[in-house]
């Protein structure tokens, strides 16, 4: 069985990349997303890459998988029965929050609070105390327990969130309250904070625990519809799910703890992004993944993705280890609108699969960014390599509409509509760059997604990026990325100490438990002891400071030099995220013991390409707008064809299975040996 299949789902399309095991071959297709059911388009997407390949769905050996179902459970607010379970006297933690205005809003009468996701009348105190060392210092009262869940379960509640106090430092209570609610309400949803975050912070706590059972019910029968109708076609094929942090665990493993699946799919177009820039020889860059709704940005350093542990989904604290990835509304499907003060405007509402653009003849009837790209020339009259024809009259008609209210022509709305877009993508990368210290210029830009290549040069020109990079099957990357992911689990333990008091043999005790059960977690999904790797990491603070910095250990460095380590080097990270530090003037306090259980997974080799020619053919020339020298004629290559060893000015576009890329002028493109485009700017 050497077919491996990879499927990355999405809000238009579904992406599938399968790969020979044997020879290294690939297969890039796609689908139309099934909203209703997602798993009607991995099944289809599945049998798709089979034929494709050429192999019987029997000979399929493992299949991997990126979903949007847990974010996407978030995004449309479905809180209904959704109950909470908190400490006697902590019933208004979701009400108080934090006490903070969001950034941008000065004067807190123009906020307003978004829905919470529990009211206060779901919300039910238990009595019992654990103090913050984990000592008990009131029992748990199970009756009140009982007439609590009821009383729940009456009000309609089918997911309730456990959070007690402190029991990141002893779980017992909470363990015993989710026996009682299992063994009493076998049909409820239950999610534990000490399972899901034994961290401190009661209100980041209550809110991801929440998150987590909230998703459950979605998840878990996504999953489990899906995997039994995959193992229907491909028998007992290891069926394994992408999470936020770039790492892949089992279905059921995933279903368990579905609040690791938040932003799966972009975490791995990430990591596909980061393997080819590496074959690229890029270490530096920053990554442009331009979806049917959406776009996702991050910045790589020496081919290390940033990860946080601190995100927010729409309006939402989530603490849970991800890729640190800004998301802006603006995709191919985004809508065009006029707002309230007759300003243009783009997204982040979006055509979505169904109806989808005006070009694609289901029913759409609102101008998207894609229809602005066919007006002006970017596409050709069919995608995904002509199964999907479009329909440019009626693009073309919605745009005249638009710019008549602006007196000016379809392709020049067109073409207002694309740098919109752009500037919005723009923001994104200043999010995850600029805001945090670092110069886009020195960074290449890797733009991927059914729509990054049509943005990647204007995107590069706003942040004087002069290097872009679209690897091979653009449009399917994410779905490559999940080839290349390795078997990953976090674990956190809370343990305030100050550097001063500390105690190294206690520290030491602290990253092996979780090193321990880290291991044990990991060889449960089939992966050899030697195959596996441990990385310790710390939060720390300055005594009086309110949050902490993450400080990562070096691989190879022996556990006791490890503690060392941590207290001399986050100094060093202080001063590089907020420009000063206080060495031997101000106390450290540690807050967190991190371990992220790694393994190494087989990874795929990516052939080097032999498309040398001694002639360069152009496939065909398109009349093409651009916003500063209106229409111009434009050499159109076919990507597969363009051989190596040539370069071409711009403008120029280049077309395949599943994208385009746009070269323009002051550009020049050529193809590397393993089928990358490069563009860099002439200056």
């Amino acid at each position: 069985m050497p077919l491996r299949i990879a499927i990355d789902t999405g809000g238009t399309f579904t992406d599938v990349v399968a790969i020979n095991d044997q020879t290294g071959e690939q297969w890039a297709v796609k689908t139309p997303s099934t909203p209703d059911d997602p798993s009607i388009g991995l099944l289809t997407g599945m049998r798709k890459a089979a034929d494709r390949a050429g192999f019987p769905e029997s000979d399929i050996n493992q299949l991997l998988h990126g979903s949007t179902t847990a974010t996407n459970a978030v995004l449309e607010h479905k809180f209904e029965g959704l109950g909470l379970l908190v400490t006697h006297g902590f019933r208004h933690i979701i009400e108080i929050a934090r006490q903070s205005v969001p950034d941008g809003y000065g004067n807190s009468y123009f906020w307003v609070k978004p829905p919470r996701l529990v009211p206060l009348h779901l919300v039910q105190e238990v009595p019992g105390r654990i103090d913050f060392q984990g000592k008990e210092i009131e029992p748990l009262d199970e009756d009140t327990l009982i007439k609590a869940a009821e009383k729940l379960v009456s009000r309609g509640v089918k997911c309730i969130g456990v959070c007690l106090l402190h029991s990141y430092a002893n779980d017992e209570h909470e363990k015993r309250v989710g026996q009682i609610l299992i063994d009493r309400f076998p049909d409820i949803f239950i999610s534990l904070s000490s399972v899901v975050l034994p961290e401190y912070r009661e209100y980041e706590r209550a809110m991801t625990t929440l998150i987590d059972v909230m998703v459950k019910p979605y998840c878990k029968t996504y999953l489990r519809h899906a995997e039994d109708q995959l193992r229907a076609q491909a028998g007992d094929a290891p069926f394994l799910i992408m999470q936020s942090n770039g790492g892949v665990v089992s279905a059921e493993a995933a279903g368990q703890k579905p609040v690791t699946m938040l932003l799966s799919g972009p975490a791995a177009g990430v990591l596909g992004a980061t393997y080819m820039s590496n074959l690229a020889g890029h270490k530096d860059v920053l990554t442009l993944d331009v979806g049917g709704t959406s776009t996702d940005v991050s910045l790589v350093e020496d081919l290390n993705p940033q990860l946080t542990t601190h995100s927010l989904i729409e309006h939402y604290p989530v603490k849970t280890p991800m890729l640190d990835i800004a998301t802006v509304g603006t995709g191919g499907g985004s809508l065009a609108w006029i707002d309230d003060y007759g300003n243009l405007k783009v997204g982040p509402k979006s055509a979505g699969a169904d109806p989808g653009p005006i070009c694609y003849s289901r029913g759409g009837k609102k101008p998207t960014v894609t229809d602005a790209a066919l007006v002006l020339g970017r596409l050709p009259n069919a995608l995904v390599g002509g199964e999907l024809a479009l329909d440019i009259d009626g693009a073309r008609s919605a745009f005249a509409d638009l710019g008549s209210s602006f007196n000016i022509s379809a392709e020049e709305a067109a073409a207002g509509v694309f740098e919109i877009a752009a500037a919005n993508q723009v923001n994104g990368i200043r999010q995850v760059s600029v805001l945090k210290g670092r110069d886009p210029g020195l960074y290449a830009l890797v733009a991927f997604g059914g729509a990054g290549g049509l943005f990647a040069a204007e995107v590069a020109d706003f942040l004087n990026i002069t290097t872009v990079l679209s690897p091979p099957n653009p449009g399917n990357l994410s779905a490559f990325g999940l080839h290349v992911s390795d078997i990953k689990r976090d674990y956190i333990r809370t343990i305030v100490r100050r550097q001063t008091s500390s105690n190294h043999a206690e520290l030491l005790k602290v990253w092996s438990d979780l090193e321990s059960l880290g291991r044990e977690e990991i060889s449960r999904e089939g992966v050899e002891e030697k195959a596996i790797e441990s990385h310790y990491s710390a939060d720390m603070r300055y005594v009086g400071e309110g949050h902490e910095v993450p400080v990562k250990v070096p691989q190879g460095l022996s556990k006791e030099d490890a503690v060392l380590y941590i207290w001399d080097e986050f100094h060093n990270v202080h001063e590089k995220t907020f420009g000063f530090q206080y060495r031997d003037q101000q106390d450290v306090e540690l807050v967190n013991l991190r371990v992220q259980a790694v393994g190494r997974a087989h990874r795929p080799e990516v052939s080097k390409i032999n498309n040398t020619s001694d002639k360069l053919e152009i496939d065909s020339l398109r009349q093409v707008f651009w916003r500063d020298h209106g229409w111009l004629e434009c050499p159109i290559y076919k990507r597969a064809d363009f051989p190596t060893g040539y370069k071409v000015e711009g403008p120029a576009i280049f077309e395949e299975y599943g994208s385009t890329v746009v070269v323009p002028q002051k550009w020049l493109v050529f193809k590397d040996e393993f089928g990358n485009l490069i563009l860099e700017r002439i200056s």
